[in-house]
C-alpha cells in the first residue's frame, strides 16, 4: 500500500501522512497507482455529484470544477502556467525554456492558458450535467494521470536529481506497462474508444513537442501533460 499513499500524497492535497521518507524504489513504484488516484478523484467528484443533488447545472459545473482543482492543489495547473510562458518565451531555444520554468511567477501567457482551460472544463461540466451524464466524468482524472505513467515509460526526464528523476529511474516498467494497458482497456469500458482515441493523439504531439523542444520532460510539463489530456478526454466525450 505504500506507492499508492505516497501517490496520493504527491498528486492531491488530501493530507496523507508517510511513515518516513520513502526509497527511490518505493517512489518509483508509486507510479503505478498513479491511475488508481485518478479513479479515486472521480469517484470523489461523482459522489459529490450526488450530494449536490437538484443544483442549478451552472453552479454545480462550478462547484464540481472548484473540487477538481482543490483535490490536486492546483500541481498540474502550476505545471501547465510554467510550461505556457516557457514554450512562448524561450523562442525554441532548449536552455532558455527550461531556465523560464524555474521561474516561480507567471506571465500573461500563463494567465490566458488557465482561464482558457478552466473555462473549457465548466463548459464539458455543464454539457454533461445537462445531458445527465455525470458518471462519464469518473474516467477523465484517470486518463490524465495514466498519461503520466506513459509518459515516464517512454519519455526521458531531463532535470538531473529530484523527484522526477527517482520516479523515471526506479520505475518498473513491465508493470507500469501492463498498468497502462488496464487503465486503457477500464476507458474503453466505460467511456469508449472515441475518448480514448483523442487522449492518444494529444498524448504523443504533446510528448513530440516536449522532445523536440527539450529532449524530454519535466515535472512542469508533465503536470501541463496532464491537465490537457483531462481537457481533451473531457471535450472528446461532450462532443
Amino acid at each position: 500500500m505504500l506507492p499508492f499513499w505516497i501517490a496520493l500524497q504527491f498528486l492531491s492535497s488530501l493530507p496523507v501522512t508517510l511513515p518516513g521518507m520513502p526509497s527511490p524504489q518505493a517512489m518509483g513504484r508509486s507510479l503505478l497507482c498513479y491511475p488508481l488516484v485518478g479513479l479515486l478523484f472521480g469517484g470523489l467528484l461523482w459522489l459529490l455529484h450526488l450530494a449536490l443533488g437538484a443544483t442549478p447545472p451552472m453552479l454545480q459545473a462550478a462547484l464540481l470544477l472548484s473540487a477538481w482543482v482543490l483535490l490536486s492543489g492546483a500541481l498540474h495547473l502550476d505545471g501547465l502556467a510554467d510550461s505556457a510562458d516557457a514554450w512562448l518565451g524561450g523562442f525554441g531555444d532548449r536552455a532558455r525554456t527550461l531556465e523560464i520554468m524555474k521561474d516561480p511567477r507567471s506571465g500573461p501567457i500563463a494567465v490566458v492558458t488557465l482561464v482558457l482551460v478552466l473555462l473549457l472544463k465548466f463548459c464539458a461540466l455543464v454539457v454533461l450535467l445537462e445531458r445527465g451524464e455525470v458518471g462519464l466524468l469518473v474516467m477523465v482524472p484517470v486518463v490524465g494521470r495514466a498519461g503520466l505513467l506513459g509518459l515516464f515509460l517512454c519519455t526521458p526526464y531531463v532535470r538531473a536529481g529530484g523527484l522526477g528523476q527517482a520516479l523515471a529511474d526506479h520505475l518498473p516498467r513491465p508493470a507500469g506497462r501492463a498498468v497502462l494497458l488496464v487503465s486503457g482497456i477500464a476507458c474503453w469500458y466505460w467511456v469508449g474508444l472515441g475518448m480514448l482515441a483523442v487522449a492518444a493523439v494529444v498524448f504523443f504531439w504533446l510528448r513530440q513537442l516536449m522532445v523536440r523542444r527539450l529532449g524530454g520532460t519535466t515535472g512542469d510539463t508533465a503536470g501541463a501533460l496532464l491537465e490537457l489530456l483531462e481537457l481533451a478526454a473531457l471535450l472528446a466525450v461532450v462532443i
